[in-house]
Parts: structure tokens; sequence; C-alpha cells
């Protein structure tokens, strides 16, 4: 199965229900849309598209402290 983009979705990202990390400038802001994961920086921009497998490993690595070293 391809990946669709969010165009392809068929959604708008302004009427989503974006869930924040924080306050801060720059937060990250995660949605979903039935099996897709929508991730982008806070205040919208470019939105990335996960799939169920990859967000499992997305939040696997970030459990694990993978990307520690990016947010510092």
């Amino acid at each position: 199965m391809t990946k669709p983009t969010v165009e392809e979705l068929g959604v708008d990202p302004d009427a989503l229900d974006w869930k924040r990390s924080g306050n801060d400038e720059g937060g990250i802001e995660v949605a979903f849309v039935g099996e897709w994961t929508l991730l982008r920086t806070a205040g919208g921009g470019l939105i990335s598209v996960f799939d169920e497998n990859e967000w499992a490993c997305f939040l696997d690595g970030v459990k694990k402290g993978e990307f520690d070293d990016a947010a510092s």
C-alpha cells in the first residue's frame, strides 16, 4: 500500500483535533485520521503521514530515548 498525502486523505488539517506536546513554539502536534497518524510542528507547516507500524516504531524509539539528543 502506498502512503497517502494529506491531500489524498481528503482531510482539512485545520479541522482536525491536533494534540500538542506543549505550549512552546515549535512544539509537535499529532492528529489521527483512521489508520494514519499525522505529525507537524505546532502552527502548521509540513505534515508527515505515518502508518500504524511506523507510528508504533516511532513511539517505541521515544520510550527508549533514541531521540533524546535531538531534543537538546
